[in-house]
């Protein structure tokens, strides 16, 4: 019997036809039979970090996204940049998780997809490091200008992009794999 590893995958943006959306739907497509790859949809549902609330009885949104995370084998973030930084409500969703290190030593793919989006990208990487999370070698990925490398229905329709994606996904799952053999 083979096991199944669970990746959980969360986009920056809010909007569910986003471009980082669907380049999250793009990766859910390639992953393999053992993965059971789930897109998280209740990021707008998360209120602000309230150290008052972060207690052993958080908000019920909370605890299903510790609970998530804590399934998980492995994490991909993917996410627009707005205004030269992280968008207010993933940064909040990474707040919630500071007390109860959902991220330590979790295997973690980020990508970021945006008109520019090197100041996100690199915020994000320092804020991960700060939870302890395992960036993955290999598996970081800016890409720039992403609306001229998507068509009308938000496909990806530039080689290099999906080329790098496939290559993110392999080694995210290469280290999943072997973390848990």
């Amino acid at each position: 019997m083979s096991k199944f590893f669970n990746i959980l995958a969360i986009s920056g943006s809010l909007r569910s036809g986003s471009s980082n959306h669907n380049i999250l739907k793009y990766l859910a497509s390639l992953a393999p039979l053992d993965i059971n790859y789930t897109i998280y949809d209740e990021l707008a549902l998360i209120p602000p970090f309230d150290p008052g609330l972060d207690t052993d009885d958080p908000p019920i949104v909370i605890t299903s996204l510790r609970q998530l995370l804590a399934e998980a084998d492995g994490v991909i973030i993917c996410t627009p940049e707005y205004a030269f930084g992280v968008p207010g409500q993933l940064k909040n969703m990474l707040d919630w998780t500071v007390s109860s290190s959902s991220f330590v030593d979790k295997p973690v793919a980020l990508i970021t997809a945006s008109l520019g989006g090197e100041h996100a990208h690199a915020s994000l990487l320092i804020t991960l490091g700060a939870l302890s999370a395992n960036i993955v070698d290999g598996a970081t990925l800016l890409v720039p200008f992403i609306r001229s490398k998507m068509d009308g229905d938000e496909n990806i329709t530039h080689q290099e992009t999906r080329d790098s994606l496939k290559i993110l996904l392999r080694n995210l799952l290469t280290l999943v794999k072997n973390n848990h053999p």
